[in-house]
């Protein structure tokens, strides 16, 4: 009889063993508004002159630019629903570049290139390094970052 855990689960993250250096994804692509702005200085409390105000004459940046945080953020949003989603076990380092600014308007999307994948000597799983290169609609590069992540292996059957 079929139980309910037999069943594969939709969505489920990448198992390190599915992983090899040189593996590349890229992510979809999301468009940066103006209400994602907002609802993330006020949560966050990022509430820095030249993210309220609209052509605020002190900043350096012409347009309206976000937060690098929410950049990462919905990079990271379509790497857990994706390669990661259930396999994920902890993010164990991050080394980030923000290259240029991104402002509300624009749309960005990632390649995902894994870089190293090493095994752990406790249980079934892996320390996985992925470069992650984040571009804007024109295909400039906005955001770099190195992130290094404990993933869960398949079970033994």
């Amino acid at each position: 009889m079929t139980t309910q855990n037999d069943i594969p689960r939709m969505g489920q993250g990448l198992y390190w063993q599915d992983l090899q250096v040189g593996q590349r994804w890229r992510t979809f692509r999301r468009t940066v508004t103006e209400a994602d702005l907002v609802n993330f200085i006020n949560a966050t409390g990022m509430l820095e002159a030249i993210f309220i105000e609209d052509g605020y004459a002190g900043g350096a940046i012409r347009g309206r630019p976000v937060p690098g945080a929410l950049t990462y953020t919905f990079i990271e949003g379509f790497i857990l629903q994706s390669m990661i989603q259930g396999t994920g076990l902890a993010m164990l380092e991050l080394h980030q570049k923000i290259l240029a600014p991104v402002l509300v308007g624009d749309s960005i999307e990632a390649v995902v290139e894994v870089t190293d994948v090493r095994p752990t000597s406790q249980g079934n799983r892996a320390v996985v390094t992925s470069l992650i290169t984040v571009t804007n609609q024109r295909g400039e590069p906005v955001m770099e970052y190195t992130a290094v992540r404990l993933l869960a292996g398949r079970s033994a059957i």
